[in-house]
């Protein structure tokens, strides 16, 4: 079967900016179908958020599978599945259909799958049942089941259950997943694949790319257990590699701060078989933004099996920098040799960051004694046309006073910055033309003798 997945996951979405995140790189291999007769099911969804072009790709992806199938059992697309093999449709909705019993016509597989239309709910247990059912339990053949879903569970019981049966009888489970439109929960895929979890994964936001994906599965379904793996991964230069975990399956070595090479001899030559590497990354750049994590990794074995890792995305944080000044434009000119004095004219240059502030002071009139007050400034600027725009919010507490009657308070030096570039009040760009501003005052007591009474009602 060759290569039967290839996934590159990381741990988180988003770090610090001296961050680090744990990267997972993930193989599965199987033994080559044509001399390890295999039944494989095809567990296709057609419910209702599959309608139009999410359910035209996903037959397009199904019928280039069988297609693969057929001439890797017996060297040609003679429309029938060769050595033992065969391929069974099930689809599922609110319920599920076994569409085709497991059978080699691949004209017969191929109308199933143009018969599907798209309705309903999403029911995973009934298509995990269905496709279980479709296995001779008595049978020596390999057997895999292939799970295409765009959606969450929304009708039937829990499918896990379902999925930890078959895959407790030797029946092998890998899951692609189109983010359709509720969503897809890759972690619920990963539970129901088999282990290791991200090598028996594949999940794509664009339904274009669904032909593509069961093709890559079925071409390596089709081939050898891989033997003689080498793959180089680059981290991206704003990334260094700071740890790896020894894995199971071969050896890793890092070769530079940011490339990484593991080699595993043979992988899925006698069964199926998975590997993981783990390796931790640190953020030693100085931006923000979402970057990939890998600059490029590259794959061979001796098989020559296709491969092709997904490339995750970062969103680092490096805090907010607000230039508020650039460096000026320099200007150019030269002395000339022995020339002791020159006279250059460079121009005009204006002053920089131009604005005002504004310092008010208002009176608080007949203030209570032993009585705090709030005080709300709120300042605005109108233009030519009487539009109101937000300048500044104060708010302030004025403290007590303990003289024997009420007085009034002055409050002092409230300050409001107006920088020039929110000008609206016209001569935008210089500080010689006037800014028609705006303030109000809101004033009340906080403290208060007042208490709320509970009401207490007597019934005779």
């Amino acid at each position: 079967m060759g290569v039967t997945n290839s996934n590159k996951q990381i741990n988180v979405t988003e770090i610090a900016c001296d961050g680090t995140l744990k990267v997972t790189l993930a193989l599965a291999a199987a033994p080559d179908i044509a001399s390890n007769p295999t039944g494989i099911v095809l567990v296709l969804d057609r419910s209702g958020s599959m309608d139009g072009s999410p359910l035209a790709n996903m037959k397009a992806g199904a019928k280039t599978f069988i297609d693969i199938i057929d001439e890797a059992t017996d060297s040609m697309q003679d429309g029938n599945i060769g050595s033992g093999s065969s391929i069974g449709i099930v689809s599922f909705a609110e319920t599920a259909t076994a569409d085709t019993q497991l059978i080699t016509s691949v004209a017969d597989l191929k109308a199933a799958v143009d018969d599907l239309s798209a309705g309903g709910s999403t029911n995973h247990a009934d298509a995990f049942s269905k496709a279980i059912e479709l296995f001779d339990p008595a049978s020596t053949d390999a057997k895999v089941i292939v799970m295409f879903t765009d959606g969450k569970t929304t009708s039937g019981p829990p499918p896990a259950p379902v999925a930890a049966a078959a895959r407790a009888v030797g029946i092998v489970i890998y899951c692609i997943g189109l983010v359709g439109s509720d969503g897809i929960d890759v972690s619920v895929l990963n539970d129901w694949a088999t282990d290791p979890d991200a090598s028996h994964v594949a999940v794509t936001p664009d339904d274009s790319e669904l032909e593509d994906l069961f093709a890559d599965l079925a071409a390596n379904i089709s081939k050898p257990g891989a033997t003689d793996i080498v793959i180089n991964e680059v981290v991206n230069p704003d990334f260094n590699i700071v740890s790896i975990d020894p894995p199971a399956k071969g050896t890793a070595a890092m070769l530079g701060p940011n490339t990484i090479q593991w080699k595993i001899p043979a992988l899925g030559v006698s069964g199926n078989e998975g590997a993981n590497l783990e390796f931790y990354i640190k953020h030693v750049a100085q931006t923000s933004g979402t970057k990939l994590v890998n600059q490029s990794i590259s794959y061979s074995d001796a098989e020559n099996n296709s491969v092709t890792f997904p490339e995750p995305e970062v969103t680092v944080d490096c805090g907010t920098d607000v230039v508020t000044e650039p460096c000026p434009v320099p200007v150019d000119f030269s002395v000339g040799g022995c020339q002791d004095s020159l006279v250059v004219d460079l121009g005009d240059t204006y002053l920089e960051s131009l604005g005002r502030i504004v310092q008010l002071s208002v009176t608080v009139k007949n203030v209570c004694p032993d009585r705090r007050v709030a005080l709300g400034v709120i300042l605005t600027e109108e233009d030519d046309h009487g539009n109101e725009y937000q300048r500044g919010i104060k708010t302030i507490t004025i403290p007590a006073h303990h003289s024997s009657g009420c007085r009034d308070i002055t409050v002092k030096c409230i300050k409001f910055v107006l920088p020039e570039d929110l000008n609206v009040s016209g001569n935008t760009g210089s500080i010689c033309g006037s800014r028609n501003l705006k303030a109000r005052f809101i004033a009340h007591n906080i403290d208060t003798d007042f208490r709320c009474c509970d009401t207490v009602t007597t019934v005779q």
